[in-house]
């Protein structure tokens, strides 16, 4: 077998990886220091990312978690007061999910954060992945 990548692809790619793992940390502390967790964190965007309101299923599979988990964890923003459920359809178990006020005002702060965070690296990274 002919080796394709060279030892600066490796010394790259480690690099890659280090930079996300950084951003991740990063990602988390500042969750942490806004009183929430980095899964709710990430809960908060997935709901706002969305057009329209979230079914809890959609939010599940957007987290890659089980149902009940993601209900666990609608159930715990809900008494944040950072998300409400809404009146559900014709069908009970497709509930949807929409930020408060106070999960809107919470996720722009994290994300205005996090952009700058990303446009602080993005010099690193985009030199990183042209070494590949």
């Amino acid at each position: 077998m002919v080796e394709d990548l060279s030892d600066a692809h490796y010394e790259a790619l480690a690099s890659i990886r280090h930079e996300l793992r950084r951003f991740l940390h990063f990602s988390e502390q500042e969750a942490s220091s806004s009183g929430i967790t980095p899964q709710q964190h990430q809960a908060l965007l997935a709901i706002r990312a969305s057009v329209g309101p979230m079914l809890v299923g959609a939010l599940a599979d957007h987290l890659l978690l089980k149902p009940h988990s993601a209900s666990e964890l609608v159930n715990r923003l809900v008494k944040l007061d950072l998300v409400r459920r809404l009146a559900g359809t014709t069908d009970k178990r497709q509930v949807p999910v929409e930020l408060t006020e106070e999960g809107g005002a919470l996720l722009a702060s994290l994300s205005r954060a996090h952009r700058d965070e990303l446009r602080r690296i993005r010099p690193l990274l985009n030199q990183l992945i042209g070494a590949l």
